[in-house]
């Protein structure tokens, strides 16, 4: 068991490659092996195993040996960590989809209170962690590296504000919204890559956008006012994933977590001192139980991550897109079944619009992995 937790802790200390092509934001499809599709690496000659350099094969009596070529994953292998790389996805979605339950359990604690105590517990935890992973030396590193630095403290910003409002929703009744935030988070995503990074759309990317519009339209007339909570997840998550994208080749999921954290652990630290000087800290007077529970807010924190970062790894991006919309999914479910949140018509209209863009976004991802997969196919075995 402890071997299998190392195991797992070093996996995510290896930037999750998948998770952040280099082309753009819906750009490239990872090969099976979970490096980006581009062109530059598929029209690359494919040398086979016992090839010279020139090309052709090595005479068994040849004056120079061929170098050994690359030990190839077997098909159980290849299986293995596909399997592993399902069961870590989902146990990450999972648990962030049920993370509602867990600030529920946390009340009368507030806002503030609980990402405060998110993040000083946090740092603790990530201290274990790069003790486990030895990547104290990763981690000075970032610390020296000013662009890397200053590229973590936007993202503990974007995050902060990210877990925030999303805290803020669930605690105040607005666990709905807080799930449509995370609905609409791919759409911001297009068009970030639109707008930051000058990519072009396809016509289902085009549709599903005006889509979405159509959907904001709808929820703004059902409530009455922009559904701000939402926009604001989406938004502050879809930037945190574009600056974590830009410094993602530089930096492993641990060191990043551990940067974003120290980041912000002073604010929180003062944060939580202002609460228990004025007498509204629910830390130490509500029993040991809660006691306990906002301190395990570090491990429930990191965890999920390790598990992402896990599955990042052996999963193509294609699938990591499918399993992002199981926390959404568990978190409109929370909110309807077990917080008794209503819905209006008009709100069940506005959702379906949103989920009717999601299909055709998916759809679209769906059609453009098969496309490259059968370019790759065609490059690697071409017809005689």
């Amino acid at each position: 068991m402890k071997a299998s937790l190392l195991t797992i802790l070093r996996n995510a200390r290896v930037p999750a490659r998948n998770t952040c092509p280099p082309a753009g934001v819906m750009g490239s499809v990872p090969t099976p092996e979970g490096t980006p599709a581009s062109p530059a690496a598929t029209s690359a000659p494919v040398a086979t195993v016992g090839a010279a350099p020139g090309g052709a094969a090595a005479a068994p009596g040849g004056a120079k040996a061929a170098a050994p070529g690359p030990i190839q994953a077997g098909p159980k292998q290849v299986g293995g960590d596909t399997t592993a790389g399902m069961l870590f996805g989902i146990g990450a979605y999972v648990m962030w989809g049920l993370l509602p339950l867990y600030f529920f359990i946390l009340m009368p604690a507030g806002a503030v209170e609980i990402v405060a105590n998110r993040v000083v517990w946090s740092l603790l935890f990530c201290a274990l962690l790069i003790t486990v992973t030895r990547s104290w030396r990763l981690f000075a590193a970032a610390l020296r590296d000013r662009r890397i630095l200053g590229s973590l403290a936007l993202a503990a910003f974007l995050i902060a504000v990210n877990w925030l409002t999303y805290t803020y929703g669930v605690t105040t009744g607005q666990a709905v919204e807080t799930s449509l935030g995370y609905f609409i988070n791919p759409l911001v995503s297009v068009l970030l890559g639109v707008f930051v990074l000058k990519e072009r759309l396809r016509p289902l990317q085009w549709a599903a956008v005006g889509i979405g519009f159509v959907a904001v339209g709808v929820l703004t007339y059902s409530y009455g006012q922009l559904p701000w909570i939402a926009l604001t997840l989406a938004f502050s998550f879809g930037l945190y994933g574009f600056v974590k994208k830009r410094v993602g080749p530089k930096v492993d999921a641990v060191t990043s977590l551990s940067v974003e954290t120290m980041v912000l652990a002073p604010l929180a630290a003062v944060a939580m001192v202002v609460l228990a000087a004025s007498g509204t800290s629910t830390l130490t007077s509500h029993g040991a139980g809660h006691f306990w529970l906002l301190l395990a807010s570090g491990v429930i924190t990191a965890v999920p991550l390790v598990f992402f970062g896990a599955s990042a790894r052996r999963l193509p991006m294609t699938t990591i897109g499918l399993l992002q919309y199981f926390a959404p999914v568990l978190q409109f479910l929370v909110a309807l079944l077990v917080f008794g949140e209503t819905m209006t018509v008009e709100r069940w209209i506005g959702f379906g619009v949103v989920w009717l863009a999601l299909v055709m976004l998916t759809l679209d991802m769906l059609g453009t992995a098969r496309r490259n997969s059968l370019a790759r196919k065609a490059l690697l075995h071409p017809a005689a």
